[in-house]
């Protein structure tokens, strides 16, 4: 049995060194490519190689995001991500039904950012768009690696997505709500107020770009996010959280799970503790979402499948943010 097994402890029998697999350790020495020869100088270095060059590339692991800090899936797996070229980029984190529980009870618990000024809210969006600025030339390349794109087109993407955070940074103070006037002796304030919690399922298509486009808004009008990035480019997501981190954005205000779809989705849409969620993603997906949201009425918006223009006009501003508030009336009678 001591072919399997080690056996001895410490004192008895070497320090534990027989047997088993670790006993084989001791009996083995390293492979020798003969006696190491000194250099007198530093190796040559080839005319046009950079200093990314001379960098051992190691293969990167990225975790979920949940409560302001990188932590690691519940059940301690990953999937691998490819680039279109069928070129490995590295592996994300393989989320489950419990990191989708964790993210929400964070984000329910987020409420310092639903409490915060309009006018604070503005300016920590202000710092994430300056954060994402000084990095535009690392997530060009990263959607340049996952997708395929051009240059030209990925550090467009980018140069629109910096755009759309500043652009809601300067909606963030400015999106309030309306005075009408009743046929009665008062006045009715048309209050805009956070949906709450609200899930997002984001589409393969300009990763980074709607990937923005969907969070912004509801960042901007005091919502809490749980985001769940596309299956397939699910890393500029996990870069942009590195961000977050830089951007005082209070913890658990936005939560990224990346993993298969088709397991965190019905779980999203079923959690009693969300108040909203927005699909982009399959028709079916739509229909399933619209289905199991019944159970507490989410305000649901699903695109249907439907591919859409991120850089249009038509994704940015007030029809965005209308999606992402509800309101609430208060009649103020007064007299002569």
């Amino acid at each position: 049995f001591d072919a399997a097994v080690g056996f001895g402890g410490y004192r008895e029998s070497g320090f534990g060194r027989e047997g088993g697999f670790e006993g084989a350790l001791e009996y083995l020495r390293p492979r020798t490519q003969g006696p190491r020869k000194l250099r007198a100088t530093a190796p040559p270095v080839a005319p046009n190689a950079t200093a990314g060059d001379m960098v051992a590339k190691i293969d990167r692991t990225a975790k979920q995001f949940i409560g302001g800090r990188q932590c690691r899936p519940d059940g301690g797996y990953s999937y691998p991500v490819y680039g279109r070229k069928g070129a490995f980029l590295g592996e994300a984190a393989l989320g489950n039904r419990k990191d989708i529980r964790n993210a929400v009870e964070s984000a329910r618990n987020a409420v310092a950012w639903t409490r915060a000024t309009t006018y604070a809210r503005s300016q920590i969006m202000y710092y994430m768009a300056e954060n994402l600025s000084a990095r535009a030339g690392e997530f060009a390349n990263r959607l340049k690696q996952m997708t395929g794109v051009l240059p030209t087109v990925a550090e467009r993407e980018v140069a629109v997505s910096i755009e759309r955070l500043f652009c809601y940074a300067a909606w963030a103070d400015k999106f309030e709500g309306r005075i009408h006037s009743p046929p009665v002796r008062g006045v009715a304030l048309a209050m805009r107020e956070p949906l709450g919690v609200v899930g997002v399922l984001c589409p393969p298509e300009a990763p980074l770009l709607a990937f923005i486009s969907l969070i912004a808004p509801l960042l901007a009008t005091g919502n809490r996010v749980v985001a769940i990035p596309s299956e397939r480019h699910p890393l500029v997501a996990t870069d942009y959280y590195q961000v977050v981190e830089t951007s005082d954005l209070p913890a658990g205000a936005l939560n990224v799970i990346t993993g298969k779809t088709d397991d965190l989705l019905p779980t999203l849409a079923e959690h009693l503790d969300v108040d909203g969620i927005w699909v982009c993603g399959t028709a079916a997906q739509s229909a399933q979402v619209e289905l199991l949201s019944v159970g507490n009425l989410k305000r649901v918006f699903a695109d249907h499948g439907v591919r859409r223009d991120w850089t249009a006009a038509r994704e940015e501003g007030e029809v965005m943010l209308h999606r992402a508030v509800q309101v609430k009336n208060i009649w103020i009678p007064y007299g002569e």
